[in-house]
C-alpha cells in the first residue's frame, strides 16, 4: 500500500510492557509518532496535551475500560481513529466496540503486518475525508445536516457522531450524486481487500444512514438502491 503522506500521530494504550514496547518501537521503525500510555489516565493525558490521529485500545486495564475510553474520544475527539487490540475477542466484545464508532477490532495475538495494514487502511480513509473540499465540508442531506470534517451529523437539533466508514461512506456517496456507485467502488474506498466485508456488510451502513437522513428509512428515497449494482443519490435540479 502507498505510504501516506501525513503525519500519523498514534496513541498506545496497552498495559502489558512487552507488547506495548514491541509494539511501540515496530510502529516507530515504520515512521509513526507513538505515545504509549499504560493506563486510561495517562492516556487521557496524552489525549489532551497532543494531537492524536489514531488510538490502539486495549480493552482490560487497571484502573478501567478501553471501551469506556473509546465512548469519550468519541464525544470529545471524533477526528481520531479509533482501533482496539485485545484479548477480548468474543462476538459480543467486538460488535460493542465497532458500536462505539472504532474503526477496527484486532483480537490478540496478532500479527504485525496485518496491524500495520489495518492502520493503513484507517489512514487512507482518514485523509480521503480530511480531503473534502469547503463546498462539501457542509452538507444538507434528507432530514439532516452533515459536518464532514466534525465527523457529526445533526438531526433535528440533535448532535450524533459519525464513525470514519460511515463519514466515509457518505461523502463517497455525496461526491458522485446523480451516478450509480457500484458495491465494488464502496468497498474500494471504504474498505479494504483484508477486512473481508461480508455482502451485508455495505447494506448494514446504508440502512444506518436511511434512519439518520430518509423521512421514512422504509420507503427511501436520498439514498436509492440500484438493484444488482449499488447506490444512488440523486443530484438536485
Amino acid at each position: 500500500m502507498e505510504r501516506l503522506k501525513v503525519q500519523i500521530n498514534l496513541l498506545l494504550l496497552e498495559d502489558e510492557v512487552n507488547v506495548g514496547s514491541t509494539v511501540r518501537d515496530r510502529l516507530q521503525m515504520e515512521g509513526y509518532q507513538v505515545f504509549w500510555a499504560q493506563s486510561i489516565a495517562e492516556a487521557k493525558s496524552i489525549l489532551e496535551k497532543n494531537s492524536i490521529t489514531l488510538a490502539l485500545l486495549d480493552v482490560q486495564l487497571p484502573d478501567g475500560s478501553g471501551f469506556d475510553l473509546g465512548r469519550i474520544i468519541r464525544q470529545k475527539h471524533p477526528e481520531v481513529v479509533i482501533v482496539f487490540l485485545t484479548a477480548a475477542g468474543t462476538t459480543e466484545d467486538r460488535i460493542h466496540g465497532l458500536e462505539l464508532g472504532a474503526e477496527d477490532y484486532i483480537v490478540k495475538p496478532f500479527n504485525f503486518k496485518e496491524l500495520l495494514l489495518r492502520i493503513q487502511n484507517a489512514s487512507k480513509r482518514l485523509k480521503y475525508i480530511q480531503e473534502s473540499s469547503p463546498q462539501i465540508g457542509e452538507i444538507k442531506i434528507g432530514n439532516a445536516t452533515v459536518h464532514f470534517k466534525q465527523y457529526e451529523i445533526i438531526i433535528n437539533n440533535q448532535k450524533f457522531n459519525l464513525s470514519h466508514k460511515e463519514c466515509a461512506l457518505l461523502k463517497l456517496l455525496y461526491e458522485k450524486r446523480g451516478e450509480v456507485v457500484s458495491r465494488d467502488e464502496i468497498l474500494n474506498v471504504v474498505w479494504s481487500e483484508d477486512e473481508y466485508p461480508t455482502p451485508r456488510t455495505i447494506d448494514n451502513f446504508i440502512l444506518k444512514l436511511r434512519k439518520w437522513i430518509e423521512p421514512d428509512p422504509n420507503n427511501p428515497t436520498t439514498i436509492r438502491s440500484v438493484r444488482g449494482v449499488g447506490y444512488l443519490i440523486e443530484r438536485e435540479a
